[in-house]
């Protein structure tokens, strides 16, 4: 979850009020939420990786920011969609993603923020 709070504190943390900032940092430090996350990833030296809830498609990705642009976020999510067997995956893209997270194809909605402060972008990958 190191990885998952140091991204988040690079790009999304200076543009969040405090509310939203500790709403993140309470979801990564609650075990009951993090035990339900199924990591899968590849790894050069340092991790890169995205992980997703066992239960229900919706897949918060993390890339560390040394291969931000490298199109690793969307080389593992092909290689999870090809595993998963899923029909429809939605994902909360940050707003400093969502350019790169629409270009895996899914279309995109306005940009959303949560009760606790968590800005987000939805966004729908379908099977055809």
């Amino acid at each position: 979850m190191d990885l998952c709070w140091r991204v988040f504190l690079k790009f999304e943390a200076p543009d969040y009020a405090p509310e939203g900032v500790e709403a993140f940092r309470a979801y990564l430090s609650d075990i009951e939420q993090v035990n339900h996350l199924t990591p899968f990833g590849a790894w050069e030296g340092r991790s890169f990786w995205v992980s997703w809830r066992r239960r229900e498609p919706h897949r918060p990705v993390f890339v560390d920011p040394a291969f931000h642009r490298q199109g690793i976020g969307r080389l593992l999510f092909q290689a999870y969609l090809a595993e998963g067997g899923w029909g429809r995956v939605t994902v909360h893209s940050s707003p400093t993603q969502w350019r790169s997270t629409a270009s895996w194809a899914f279309p995109t909605a306005e940009e959303q923020l949560s009760p606790d402060g968590i800005r987000y972008t939805p966004m729908v990958w379908e099977q055809t």
